[in-house]
């Protein structure tokens, strides 16, 4: 089976598409599945894009619109889990999965679907350990702190990735985890990105959840984005005993979509010649969600998961044998995902443009049937039901936001010894939060239709890599090389990134505020502002 996986989209589907479409026409070659690492950006209308965390210059309404309306139809099941610049609101409505638009489906917080047997996982967001043990409470409207907030990895969903037991096929995180730099070819990595350099020899760079997943789930390709370079890693896992056959992941970080990038992968992936071409439920997962139902949370309180460390009666939610089967009768053995899309807000109509149309907490169709279905806690009904019970609650979140305003966090200390699963240092093809554009623009939005305004590029074939038997990852390629086609391949890559000078940058910087303390930055400052962060 033929795989595409791509990075960051920010919602340029017209040019996934395209790009799939001119390799098929050039190669005969056609993906049965998409894969999208985050920043997906499903915006549907003006009231999105104000949900989205990025200064008002960067909310344009792309394309992602016309899929939602009907008008066009993703032409390759797309499956996709969430970033760091999402419609967040969005994404919400479905915390366990579900459809955006037809053929193209969201993996939820975290999840686990089937596709020709092949088993796909994946986990939405990035990590800041400060909301990492909170529930999910945010909702729209958002202000200044929970618009950021709401796309951070949460614990819950990483416990409950942590019960699974079975093999994993495919996994997708948007931020990297920490660490796998050190299984790749490093000297490559920072001649491309120079700034990587304190956080990689400090081994801070990346999301140390996301590390411990792949140390648990031992996947066999691991995806990620956000990080707009193209790495490649080879990880051998250790084994508990020597009757464990050992595993290894192919790790692959990818570039953003844009012209003349490789933004795209084509791998080939094993697959159940017997399967059907649906997409389907796991019914491993379905049983560890309902195991861990009672552990929702949708308040902004911390916590922290059930542990075997005598504090808690049960630590082990895993699924038993027995919870699979059950899953699999309610079912009748039919784990076809239903195509149940259905409209919940107003879409985008270029030639009546609602500048002032404003986000609304939607509760979504499909995920009510979904948790009806299995007896699930809809956590967007939660929490609706929460703001009917007091409705003093709001004013009661903006003074506990506004201690965290002048704190930096209203919690203890993390587990983890660092809140940043990117960069403190610039990485000048992120998008940044700066203090003229993060905050105070957020009743704002700059729409750029495409009809209107067409993207500046054409599609080119040099976008797509095809990899035809498996990744071309080896343990040689996860060493330093010194190799003289590598040094002149990096050099390239190098060049192609300074080409493209007096470009904003674009990266979440500073603190959880947006107060970097840094306005407008151009890619010629960068090492001036590289060496401020050190001072600091």
């Amino acid at each position: 089976m033929k795989v595409a996986v791509a990075g960051c989209c920010h919602g340029a589907l017209d040019k996934m598409y395209e790009t799939l479409e001119l390799l098929q026409r050039r190669h005969n070659v056609r993906p049965d599945l998409l894969l999208c690492c985050g920043d997906f950006q499903a915006v549907r209308n003006e009231a999105d894009l104000r949900c989205m965390a990025v200064p008002a210059k960067y909310r344009h309404m792309q394309t992602f619109y016309r899929y939602y309306s009907g008008e066009k139809k993703a032409p390759v099941l797309t499956v996709f889990i969430g970033g760091n610049h999402e419609a967040s609101n969005h994404l919400q409505e479905l915390p366990y999965g579900g459809w955006v638009a037809p053929n193209i489906y969201y993996l939820g917080y975290a999840g686990v679907v089937r596709f020709r047997g092949v088993r796909i996982g994946g986990i939405s967001g990035i990590f800041k350990s400060h909301d990492y043990r909170k529930g999910h409470f945010e909702c729209p409207p958002y202000n200044q702190q929970t618009i950021r907030s709401a796309y951070h990895v949460r614990n819950i969903e990483v416990f409950k990735l942590k019960q699974l037991k079975r093999p994993m096929d495919i996994f997708m995180s948007h931020d990297w985890p920490r660490s796998i730099y050190h299984y790749g070819n490093k000297k490559q990595l920072l001649k491309m990105k120079s700034f990587f350099r304190q956080e990689v020899e400090s081994n801070t760079l990346g999301n140390p959840a996301a590390s411990e997943l792949l140390q648990h789930l031992k996947p066999t390709y691991w995806f990620s984005a956000h990080l707009h370079v193209k790495f490649a890693a080879f990880m051998q896992h250790e084994t508990s005993s020597k009757e464990e056959l050992p595993k290894a992941t192919k790790f692959l970080a990818l570039d953003k979509c844009l012209p003349h990038r490789d933004f795209l992968q084509i791998i080939e992936v094993e697959h159940d010649p017997n399967a059907g071409d649906s997409l389907e439920y796991d019914a491993e997962w379905i049983a560890v969600l309902k195991a861990t139902n009672s552990l929702v949370n949708v308040t902004q309180s911390t916590w922290n998961m059930p542990e075997k460390n005598g504090l808690h009666a049960k630590w082990d939610y895993s699924a038993t044998d027995e919870a699979i089967k059950e899953v699999l009768e309610e079912l009748n053995h039919n784990l076809t995902i239903p195509c149940n899309f259905t409209l919940t807000a107003a879409c985008y109509d270029p030639s009546k443009p609602q500048k002032n149309m404003q986000p609304v907490h939607t509760i979504n169709p499909q995920t009510t049937e979904f948790c009806a279905q299995f007896g699930l806690t809809d956590i967007n009904d939660r929490i609706q039901q929460a703001k009917e019970e007091d409705s003093g609650r709001g004013e009661c979140e903006e003074e506990e936001e506004e201690e965290m305003d002048s704190t930096g966090s209203a919690e203890d200390p993390s587990e983890y010894n660092t809140d940043n699963s990117g960069l403190s240092c610039i990485n000048p093809d992120e998008i940044m939060l700066d203090e003229e554009g993060g905050d105070e623009d957020l009743s704002t939005c700059s729409v750029d239709p495409s009809p209107d305004h067409p993207p500046e590029f054409s599609t080119s074939f040099s976008d797509i890599r095809i990899m035809p038997d498996s990744m071309a990852v080896s343990s040689d390629d996860a060493m330093d090389s010194n190799n003289e086609d590598l040094e002149k391949s990096s050099g390239s890559k190098q060049g192609e990134e300074k080409s493209s000078t007096e470009r904003p940058l674009k990266r979440i910087g500073g603190d959880e505020n947006g107060n970097s303390g840094i306005k407008k930055i151009k890619r010629r400052n960068q090492a001036i502002y590289a060496a401020e962060e050190e001072d600091k």
